[in-house]
């Protein structure tokens, strides 16, 4: 939470600190407080730059929304599909369930121990959570069926095998397609432009208060968009919930024998 915390405040100062040194700057730089008619010039270009900026900010903020909700969805969908392959390969006995259940086992451990965090720094998938997929996988895939009901739990189990290597690709690219330093250099450049054109306004307190808090606000939104740029790592992690609530449910359940 420190560094969460930490992390906010840098934003919104810095963009505070940003935009009154715009201000100062484009001050020192005209001399003093304009005449009328630059005045209005200065308004107008407020208004226009102003409705871009917010349009940019506007967008990117939704798009990183829609990014961190789809990748809740996605680890919902894994941990369904964990959950599938580890109950059917129980139901479907024959001393074949901890050939198949042990790797799953272990590949939520790891991706909740190990990859989570890895995918945060290296934006890579790790391949030990794959190599105990393929162990499942393989398990399944020698399986004999002797009957309709073996059959039809086998086709399930490989088919939720595919959605569970389905959603780590997934995963993995949400992460991987970061926020290019394109957009924060439109940002700050819209940033420092709106602070620019304030500088029509004499620095009075209340007019140095109401740059402060454009500068603050925007700042905010920057933060936010920042954290939600990385589910993986503060100070927007999200945690693995689906996966830890099926590791809860799993060391509850009858134990399996192990392999």
């Amino acid at each position: 939470m420190a560094f969460e915390l930490l992390v906010a405040v840098l934003f919104v100062g810095g963009t505070i600190v940003l935009t009154l040194g715009a201000y100062f700057l484009m001050r020192v730089i005209t001399g003093g407080d304009p005449e009328g008619h630059e005045r209005d010039l200065a308004s107008s270009v407020i208004f226009r730059v102003s409705a871009l900026h917010g349009l940019i900010l506007a967008l990117v903020f939704a798009q990183e929304m829609i990014d961190y909700q789809q990748l809740r969805n996605e680890t919902a969908t894994e941990s369904n599909a964990v959950a599938d392959i580890y109950f059917d390969a129980g139901r479907y006995g024959g001393g074949h369930e901890a050939a198949i259940q042990k790797p799953l086992n272990d590949y939520i451990s790891v991706v909740i121990d190990k990859e989570w965090a890895i995918l945060g720094a290296t934006d890579r998938l790790t391949p030990e959570a794959w190599s105990k997929w393929d162990s499942a996988y393989r398990a399944v895939l020698d399986l004999e069926p002797t009957n309709k009901r073996e059959e039809s739990l086998r086709n399930h189990m490989l088919d939720r095998l595919y959605t569970v290597s389905e959603s780590r690709t997934r995963r993995e690219s949400n992460v991987a397609d970061s926020m290019s330093g394109i957009f924060w250099f439109a940002a700050l450049a819209g940033v420092v432009f709106i602070a620019i054109a304030y500088y029509s306004y004499p620095p009075q307190r209340r007019n140095l208060v109401l740059i402060s808090m454009f500068g603050a606000y925007t700042g905010i939104i920057l933060f936010l968009i920042y954290a939600f740029s990385n589910p993986y790592s503060p100070p927007a992690a999200m945690s693995p919930g689906p996966l830890l609530r099926l590791q809860e449910q799993i060391s509850h359940s009858v134990p399996q024998p192990q392999a």
